[in-house]
């Protein structure tokens, strides 16, 4: 499947409500599992992400949404980048890399200056693409989720 030229990345809608939650339910099953938290935000993401001043984008290709990213407000300047999820069958054609080049170029539009993300060290992949776009490993400190065993983030110029 090489369809990277011809994804789009395209922002949250209301009648785009649903493949935040089967795109990241999807994944969670596959590796981890849907904590309480995960199931309230991805049932409610106009609620819980886009009302509290975050956003939501998704990756479009062939009229199919292939992958999802969202940066969650925390303060005026920082923002987590969290719930993002690529289908398994659209891995490895460089989506994430799409998504999380999109959410940058936000980031430095919007004037955020830095990003935080909670992972863990088993999703590989996940961790190189974050490194190769300069996110860096910071203490842990108190995370809400269960699965979180790494922090990053990367300030923005």
């Amino acid at each position: 499947m090489n369809t990277q030229n011809s994804v789009q990345i395209i922002p949250f809608s209301s009648d785009l409500k649903e493949p935040i939650k089967t795109l990241n339910i999807e994944w969670l099953n596959k590796y981890f599992r849907v904590e309480e938290k995960d199931d309230l935000m991805l049932s409610n993401p106009q609620e819980e992400i886009i009302d509290k001043g975050g956003m939501i984008f998704y990756a479009k290709c062939n009229n199919e949404i292939l992958g999802t990213a969202s940066l969650m407000k925390i303060d005026d300047i920082t923002f987590e980048l969290s719930k993002m999820a690529v289908s398994d069958k659209a891995q490895g054609i460089g989506i994430g890399n799409k998504l999380l080049l999109h959410c940058l170029a936000v980031a430095e539009e919007k004037d955020i200056k830095k990003l935080v993300l909670y992972s863990n060290r088993i999703l590989l992949p996940a961790i190189h693409l974050y490194e190769k776009f300069g996110f860096i490993e910071v203490p842990l400190g108190n995370v809400s989720y269960k699965r979180a065993n790494i922090k990053m983030e990367k300030t923005i110029c």
